[in-house]
C-alpha cells in the first residue's frame, strides 16, 4: 500500500502539456448509497480535454437510472462526437449521443448535486424562480449528470458555489471527462461567468468559478439568470 501511495504522489510535480486524469469512484457517497456514481478518465493536452470516458454502472442508455441495470459506457473524442455502449455487452453497437433541443428555459430539466456541501441549493431555487422553470431540479451524484445531459435526458447542469465553501475550486478529475462528453454531444460547458473551463492550472480549475453545462441552446439564458441572482 505504501508503494501505491508513492506512485500516486508522483502526480503532484510540475505541470505538463499532456496529462491523464482518473477518478476511479466519482460520487463516492452515491456509490455507498447504491445510487449514481461513475468511473471517469480523461486526456488533457495543453489545457484542453481531448478524450473523455465515463463508466456509469447505474445508468441505462446513458440517461435512465436503473439500479443493477446494464450500465452505460460513454466515449468522447474531440471532433468525433460522443458515443455510448452498454456496459454489460462489449459487442453491443455504439450509439451517438445528442443533447436535447429545448430552447425555452422555463421547460429546462435541471440537474444538480445531491450533497448540499457541493452546491448552493438556495441559489438554485432562486434561479429556478427567476427563469420560471416549472420542473423540480433533479439531484444526482457524480459525473453521471454529464452523461444524462449528453443523452438528452436533462438540459442544464449546475455547480453553484456552496455558501459554506465560497472559495472552492473544482478538481480537474471531477469535470474533465464529463465536460467533453457534453461538448461533443452538442452542448456547452463554462464556469458561472461564461468562461471556458481552464484545465491548465494544475489539480484545480483555479481560473474558474463553479460549472454551468447546458444543451447549448439554453446557455446564454442561464448565464443571464445567474447574473440576475448574483451567483
Amino acid at each position: 500500500s505504501e508503494q501505491v501511495c508513492e506512485w500516486i504522489n508522483r502526480g503532484v510535480g510540475e505541470r505538463r502539456s499532456t496529462t491523464w486524469t482518473l477518478d476511479p469512484v466519482d460520487g463516492t457517497k452515491g456509490f455507498l448509497r447504491h445510487d449514481q456514481y461513475a468511473v471517469a478518465f480523461a486526456l488533457i493536452v495543453d489545457g484542453i480535454v481531448q478524450i473523455g470516458v465515463l463508466g456509469c454502472p447505474e445508468l441505462e442508455g446513458a440517461q435512465r437510472p436503473v439500479s443493477g441495470g446494464a450500465g452505460s459506457l460513454l466515449l468522447a473524442v474531440r471532433g468525433q462526437g460522443t458515443w455510448t455502449q452498454s456496459l454489460s455487452d462489449a459487442n453491443s453497437p455504439w450509439t451517438r449521443l445528442s443533447v436535447s433541443g429545448i430552447t425555452d428555459a422555463a421547460q429546462a430539466r435541471l440537474l444538480r448535486s445531491v450533497e448540499k456541501g457541493h452546491t448552493d441549493t438556495g441559489g438554485i431555487g432562486d434561479l429556478v424562480r427567476t427563469l420560471g422553470v416549472t420542473a423540480d431540479p433533479v439531484p444526482m451524484d457524480s459525473q453521471a449528470k454529464y452523461a444524462v445531459l449528453a443523452a438528452g435526458g436533462g438540459d442544464v447542469l449546475l455547480r453553484l458555489l456552496s455558501p459554506s465553501r465560497p472559495d472552492y475550486r473544482e478538481m480537474v478529475w471531477d469535470q474533465a471527462a464529463g465536460s467533453i462528453v457534453v461538448e461533443e454531444a452538442g452542448g456547452r460547458v463554462s464556469d458561472l461567468d461564461g468562461k471556458p473551463l481552464n484545465f491548465s492550472q494544475g489539480r484545480t480549475l483555479a481560473a474558474n468559478r463553479g460549472v454551468l453545462a447546458t444543451n447549448g441552446r439554453l446557455h446564454d439564458a442561464l448565464l443571464t439568470g445567474l447574473k440576475q441572482i448574483k451567483a
